[in-house]
């Protein structure tokens, strides 16, 4: 029998078994007794960013757009669909690729047993045609439309051009309509056989179930072995941002803008959730909604109230990105830039501090109360070398000088770029 080990976290009030079967697929379960539904992801470390890499001796550099296609046609099976097994259960799944990773997941009130083997099936079972992959072209390109009409994902996908000129995090996740034009069935087995092995996966429910029970449907189900896995590439980057401006003109009533500082990538000796803790309180502090920037910016009538900071963290690279609605992203962009400065030389107000760590905390216990957000953490924490419980130890245990530092790596201008997102004809 596969050993089931437990972690504890005291001042959570909270417990995780967790356990690693022989073919190398780590398995978590959060219990949540006292809920009704049950929670399920099967993820792998896999996503958009991952274009480019070797396996087998053999180096090859895929299309934009491959790791999402790819979770779009796993859902097909020789013997039909897999969504349509769930509805027949009344599950709810639903699948996602990010930058990093590709996760499938689905929430349900009974038969849980029965859901957990269709997602393990189709996760784990490669079933593409000439003709299914031809007819999820049509599909997946009007999913791209829709994207490019949408001002917010320009911004970003601008913004992550403006930071980087060769990094493959530059590109949009789901690629574009000419660049998923050359994807066949061969590319999909090739992603999956390079991504979709047991040891570069992780299994995380949360709620109600027998894990004992779990761990033997995924012995059954699931490959003996693993396969090796892909090494990757990323690009080359320089410490500057690659443009300081990119402007577009969309139907949108105002301006919006996102804003980005480039930072340095983890290193060797650091942890990727330590910096991941690290940005997110960095951003709050910088100019979140306790902060007196955010208040001095709202009291000119620069920002409103869709102002949003947050921390990016992905294989060889890391940025802050600010991004809101304004008059003059400009002059938003340049008081956040001398907020910087003075926090590298003044340091973060403490009650500030403080405040955001309470905050975040918060965030953290509230995220862990429900099934799917507990899940997701784990499964991102997890891939970041650590554990959900993790989060919370950080932020408790994070310095407001390890803040300034950061900080202090973005005081030079040129790592900053602007994507503003402007009305059309203005």
């Amino acid at each position: 029998m596969t050993e089931i080990r437990t972690i504890e976290a005291p001042q959570l009030h909270d417990t995780m078994y967790t356990a690693q079967l022989e073919n190398g697929l780590t398995l978590f379960y959060l219990p949540r007794e006292n809920l009704s539904k049950t929670f399920a992801v099967f993820a792998t470390n896999f996503g958009s960013v991952d274009s480019c890499f070797t396996v087998d001796g053999v180096r090859h550099h895929t299309t934009a757009g491959i790791a999402h296609f790819l979770e779009h046609k796993m859902f097909e099976e020789e013997d039909g669909n897999a969504l349509q097994k769930f509805t027949r259960t009344g599950a709810q799944p639903n699948a996602f690729t990010s930058h990093t990773m590709t996760a499938y997941h689905f929430t349900c009130t009974d038969r849980f047993e029965e859901n957990l083997n269709t997602l393990l099936r189709f996760v784990s079972t490669p079933y593409f045609t000439d003709e299914n992959v031809e007819k999820e072209k049509g599909i997946i390109g009007q999913e791209i439309g829709m994207l490019d009409d949408t001002p917010g994902w320009q911004a970003y996908v601008g913004i992550l051009q403006g930071l980087y000129a060769n990094h493959t995090v530059r590109v949009s996740i789901a690629g574009s309509v000419q660049s998923i034009s050359v994807i066949d069935p061969a590319t999909l087995y090739l992603c999956h056989k390079a991504f979709y092995s047991p040891s570069n996966m992780v299994l995380t429910v949360c709620g109600t179930c027998d894990f004992e029970q779990v761990i033997r449907t995924a012995e059954r189900i699931l490959p003996k072995e693993s396969t090796r896995i892909a090494s990757r590439e990323y690009g080359e980057e320089t410490r500057f941002a690659a443009q300081d401006e990119m402007v577009r003109e969309m139907a949108v009533s105002q301006p919006l803008f996102m804003a980005g500082w480039k930072d340095l990538p983890v290193g060797a000796d650091e942890s990727m959730l330590h910096r991941r803790v690290a940005g997110e309180l960095a951003a709050q502090c910088l100019c979140g909604e306790s902060s007196p920037l955010y208040a001095r910016l709202y009291a000119a009538g620069l920002i409103n109230r869709t102002l949003s900071a947050d921390y990016f963290l992905f294989p060889e690279g890391a940025c802050m990105l600010i991004d809101g609605e304004s008059r003059d992203p400009q002059a938003v962009r340049a008081a956040i830039q001398e907020e910087i400065g003075r926090i590298a030389r003044e340091g973060v107000e403490e009650t500030l501090f403080e405040r955001v760590k309470r905050a975040t905390y918060g965030s953290i216990v509230r995220r862990s109360d429900d099934p799917s957000e507990a899940g997701r953490l784990q499964t991102e924490a997890f891939f970041s070398g650590g554990t959900l419980f993790d989060y919370a130890r950080l932020c408790r245990e994070m310095t407001s000088d390890e803040i300034v530092r950061l900080l202090g790596r973005y005081t030079d201008p040129r790592v900053s770029s602007i994507a503003v997102i402007r009305p059309q004809g203005k």
